[in-house]
């Protein structure tokens, strides 16, 4: 797979990843002590933070978008 994901793309989805890891175990809100929400936000912080590390994102590859100027 080629590298898909651009700069800013890669910054945004890297908060998002960190903001939805820390709102799922540090945050302490009630909405996220049940299981599904915080595994659920957990899973989905793990992954934004993998394709910001990566740039890679197989929903680009599967629709053929790119964010990077390469």
């Amino acid at each position: 797979m080629s590298i898909n994901v651009g700069t800013l793309d890669r910054v945004l989805r890297a908060a998002l990843g960190a903001g939805l890891l820390y709102l799922a175990f540090l945050s302490g809100l009630p909405a996220f002590d049940g299981a599904i929400l915080k595994y659920g936000a957990a899973i989905v912080g793990i992954v934004m933070l993998v394709v910001a590390v990566t740039r890679v994102c197989p929903i680009y590859s599967i629709f053929g978008l790119k964010t990077c100027r390469v």
